[in-house]
């Protein structure tokens, strides 16, 4: 009797506990827009020595867009029907020398997508959160079996900085 008793009180604690999720149970929202990113990087200020990549701010927009997608807590849809609008200023593109050979060459960079993040309630016109510097990074070697382009490495700095706006955005705890 007692080994009945013992094995259902088991099974209910297990039964209790087959509910987790990573999914933000919190948020009521199904739906986001992500706006179309804004360039301020200011590269032909007088003075600046700021680096600069062609249509970066589309290319940020485009990754976070597919991390939505990829993620699925939240639906990226047009304006007008969203729950939430994410807006988005890319504000600088840094790459810094890490490591050098003997000869003071350079031997490994570190890139950073740098932006500035607000969500917006677009019935309330209320920030849900804003976050200024927001960063996405990532490493490259010139040379050796790690070697790889700065092109590539500015992907995987994407890839970076849009799970971090995603998780960002859905986790809120």
């Amino acid at each position: 009797m007692k080994r009945v008793i013992l094995f259902l009180f088991a099974g209910v604690i297990l039964a209790a506990g087959c509910g987790y999720s990573t999914r933000a149970t919190t948020m009521k929202e199904r739906t986001i827009y992500i706006a179309p990113f804004e360039n301020g990087v200011g590269f032909s200020t007088e003075g600046s020595q700021r680096l600069y990549l062609p249509l970066l701010e589309v290319r940020v927009r485009k990754a976070v867009n597919d991390r939505f997608l990829l993620d699925g807590n939240l639906r990226p849809v047009k304006s007008e029907k969203a729950e939430l609008m994410l807006k988005g200023k890319l504000v600088d593109y840094q790459r810094d020398a890490l490591r050098y050979t003997d000869n003071n060459d350079v031997q490994e960079y570190r890139v950073r997508v740098v932006v500035d993040l607000e969500l917006i309630d677009p019935k309330t016109e209320t920030a849900v959160w804003a976050e200024k510097g927001f960063a996405g990074e990532a490493t490259y070697f010139l040379t050796g079996p790690q070697a790889k382009s700065e092109d590539a490495a500015v992907e995987d700095a994407l890839t970076d900085l849009a799970r971090r706006t995603v998780e960002r955005t859905i986790e809120n705890w």
